[in-house]
């Protein structure tokens, strides 16, 4: 039993050392080599967990070589335009100044009624605005809007708004971080007075907490349980 725990936990590691190296994609934006090296990691590793019988490198050493493989290929990719169009393929531009290109359609085998799908997921409903729709290598869709058909901006509206930046958070689910509060300039005697003006009396009553530059505060109490 103890033997199995280990062979499950240095797989498990390795499998995870691979994906971190592969980068902080989601598996739907994985480049297509990318995805059947995931794919034969995974395989890979199921066998010897399974099967007792089979000696733990024969799963090791296949995948410390494709993790050898996938850097290498990493590096030539950049270096080569060539290579990293036939690993990885080229965008498609699927609609062009408020026009389905059929033919480009047809190639990416994607059908009208998919193409609506993906641009309703960007919060697109009216195809005349979009002047460019590009299927990118990852199979996501991108589209770039006419100007007129864009939100307005602050700035094209010539306005002056603060930055509020990146929110830190202070309490997660009742936990403080003392870091981040001091990050912010703030101290535990801010904290209670804020908790006390929220109608709590302490940090583990309170879901999630962050505070921005500006000094904005979110605030989420915890539900109460049932």
């Amino acid at each position: 039993m103890l033997i199995a725990l280990l062979r499950t936990v240095i797989l498990y590691l390795l499998l995870i050392v691979g994906l971190r190296l592969m980068g902080k994609k989601q598996v739907g934006e994985l480049e297509p080599a990318e995805l059947v090296m995931a794919m034969l990691m995974s395989d890979l590793a199921a066998v010897p967990m399974q099967d007792f019988g089979i000696p733990l490198l024969y799963g090791v050493v296949p995948i410390i070589t494709l993790l050898c493989l996938t850097m290498m290929l990493s590096v030539l990719t950049v270096r080569s335009l060539k290579l990293r169009l036939l690993l990885c393929g080229r965008p498609s531009i699927v609609v062009e100044r408020g026009q389905i290109l059929q033919k480009e359609l047809s190639k990416t085998r994607m059908s009208p009624d998919e193409l609506m799908e993906e641009l309703r997921l960007l919060g697109i409903t009216d195809l005349a605005s979009v002047k460019y729709a590009i299927l990118e290598t990852s199979g996501r869709l991108s589209a770039v809007l006419y100007t007129a058909r864009q939100p307005l901006t602050p700035e094209q509206m010539h306005l002056d708004t603060p930055e509020p930046g990146l929110p830190l958070t202070i309490i997660d689910n009742g936990e403080i971080y003392p870091d981040n509060l001091r990050r912010r300039g703030l101290n535990r005697t801010w904290l209670d007075k804020t908790l006390r003006e929220h109608g709590v009396r302490s940090a583990r009553q309170v879901f999630l907490m962050t505070v921005d530059e500006l000094g904005g505060v979110y605030f989420c109490q915890k539900e109460e349980q049932a």
